[in-house]
């Protein structure tokens, strides 16, 4: 049997074991902000490309002309939420047809199973994050082993670095840029308006944190390399627009403003200097023998 069909076939039996899990109680959420809650006025950022996530929870709405594609979930609940903010923009929420996740921690998939039995809308993980989906985050190697952290969800797709999702006339290339979680992974596109065509790229921004312990923990011993690998490859990649997965990370609220202004998302400077920051961060964890914490959640 062939890797990506073994694949396959473990995430399926974890789902078949955790389908009780169902009606029992989520373990207590690791960790809690209150702007992830917090609601945020949904909006359009570039082209067909919106925001419709919470305050600091990003998740973003692609629209195609024959369905649309969710990127994040949020927390437990936000599903809510984020339908409210899809149909107030003038979106059908049953036309999500794509949900993706940029890493499979419990504040951005935590309503995945929610949206995708409301949606039918086909769910695709990079494939080493695919367990946590499958078990609710049991598995997660900084906060599993207390029982599911939010309900299991079915992965109908594994995704590895390169892979192209398709959907109409958008096409994404997937970046797998690990270390914060196993599978965490970027998403590389181009969107357009009627001015003009614009490259976005809705990053992974590499955080690292306090529980992380380098260079590698029992369920995961190869982290501080994935790290390295993503700091060496960041930094290289091309774009007219960046995003990332909590909008403290890309500093929306000091450019976002109503009406429609993609420009003010053109932020290469904003982009590498965040960047430099979590690798000096990375670079004294790794100096310091990996044990001080040196970040919170992201």
């Amino acid at each position: 049997m062939s890797l990506p069909k073994r694949l396959f076939v473990l995430v399926a039996f974890l789902i078949a074991a955790g389908a009780p899990v169902h009606a029992q109680k989520l373990a207590p959420l690791p960790n809690f902000q209150e702007d992830w809650v917090r609601d945020q006025e949904p909006f359009r950022i570039a082209g067909n490309l919106y925001y419709v996530g919470s305050y600091d929870l990003a998740c973003y709405l692609i629209t195609t002309r024959v369905g649309h594609i969710l990127i994040n979930t949020g927390l437990p609940g936000s599903d809510t939420m984020i339908r409210r903010h899809v149909e107030a923009l003038g979106f059908r929420w049953r036309d999500i047809r794509i949900l993706l996740a940029t890493h499979a921690h419990f504040d951005h998939v935590g309503a995945m199973a929610a949206v995708q039995k409301q949606t039918g809308a086909r769910l695709m993980i990079e494939e080493a994050d695919a367990p946590l989906l499958a078990d609710g985050g049991n598995s997660d190697f900084n906060f599993g082993g207390k029982g599911p952290i939010f309900e299991p969800a079915r992965v109908d797709r594994l995704l590895y670095d390169r892979d192209k999702v398709a959907l109409g006339e958008m096409i994404l290339t997937v970046l797998h840029h690990p270390g914060h979680t196993k599978g965490a992974c970027s998403y590389l596109f181009t969107v357009r308006d009627s001015a003009r065509a614009y490259r976005v790229l809705i990053a992974n921004m590499p955080s690292i944190l306090d529980e992380t312990k380098f260079p590698g923990m029992p369920a995961y011993p190869n982290v501080q390399k994935d790290y390295a690998h993503t700091f060496r490859v960041m930094p290289g990649i091309s774009f007219d627009i960046w995003l990332s997965s909590h909008a403290g990370q890309f500093d929306l609220h000091s450019k976002w403003k109503e009406g429609y202004h993609p420009d003010a998302f053109i932020d290469r400077k904003g982009y590498d200097a965040a960047l430099a920051k979590l690798k000096t961060a990375y670079d004294k964890k790794c100096q310091s023998g990996g044990n001080p914490g040196v970040g919170k959640i992201r």
